[in-house]
């Protein structure tokens, strides 16, 4: 017998009001943000930045396909992994299919990572994905972007992400291996999803995520907008669905894996 609490229909359609108000009140809040985002000062881009992409090399300019706007996803996927990060994967698999109706809206869109062409080539196929995606290998791009930093940073402390300096690694967690880390008991959700590219801890940790836009005027390019970590929820389709489910996001530790990898083992 269930322990949650129950009720009548009338009772839970009380319930339901009560909670519509605040769920339209958050709705009033979301579209005052939206426009707070469109208001932000935009920031001229007067480097050059050079992609590898399926229609050979590409400039920021040519990333943008002949639209006005231009929404870039940072995709962990470093030059060092093995497969793709598989939250962003889960990621991927929600705006896979929402590309052609941003591009007859004029904007486009691409998936930007580290990792050579081949490299992402091969993933793309495995995934049976259709969106635009470049390498940034390299290309300044990410760093610039504050979605990619070095071994020297991610020691010293002086990595700046989600706008925020993080603390130094402690250096046993940055020198242990993906076989450590996969003893039972021993490993973490970070090093859980870093053993899932291929990598450990410190190289995984060292590419970010994030989500960029990009407007094109009289030629010239500004960047508009960033989000990062907790402010990729929006776009990460599976939890809008999981938050209205009865249980909601009910996590204990890593749960999702790639779309081809449920089941297996």
């Amino acid at each position: 017998m269930t322990t949650h609490k129950t009720g009548t229909r009338e009772e839970w359609l009380a319930a339901r009001l009560e909670l519509l108000a605040d769920e339209k009140e958050l709705t009033r809040h979301s579209d005052m943000l939206a426009q707070r985002r469109q208001e932000l000062p935009w920031v001229r881009i007067d480097k050059d930045y050079s992609f590898e992409t399926d229609d050979g090399s590409a400039s920021l300019i040519d990333l943008f396909n002949g639209r006005s706007q231009l929404l870039v996803y940072h995709f962990m996927f470093g030059p060092d992994y093995t497969a793709g990060c598989p939250s962003c994967s889960s990621i991927a698999d929600g705006f896979n299919g929402i590309v052609v109706h941003l591009e007859h809206h004029d904007v486009a869109f691409a998936a930007v990572s580290r990792a050579p062409l081949a490299k992402l080539q091969v993933f793309k196929e495995r995934m049976g994905w259709s969106f635009p995606w470049a390498s940034s290998f390299g290309s300044d791009f990410n760093r610039d972007f504050s979605v990619w930093f070095t071994k020297e940073e991610q020691r010293d402390g002086g990595i700046e992400y989600n706008f925020h300096r993080e603390a130094p690694m402690p250096q046993p967690l940055a020198g242990r291996s993906v076989q450590e880390w996969q003893l039972r008991g021993s490993e973490g959700p970070v090093a859980q999803i870093a053993a899932m590219t291929g990598t450990d801890v410190a190289t995984y940790t060292r590419d970010r995520p994030g989500l960029s836009a990009f407007v094109l005027q009289d030629g010239a390019v500004y960047h508009t907008y960033s989000s990062f970590a907790r402010g990729l929820d929006g776009v990460w389709g599976m939890y809008q669905w999981l938050d209205r489910a009865p249980l909601g996001r009910n996590e204990n530790g890593v749960w999702w894996r790639r779309h081809d990898e449920y089941g297996r083992g």
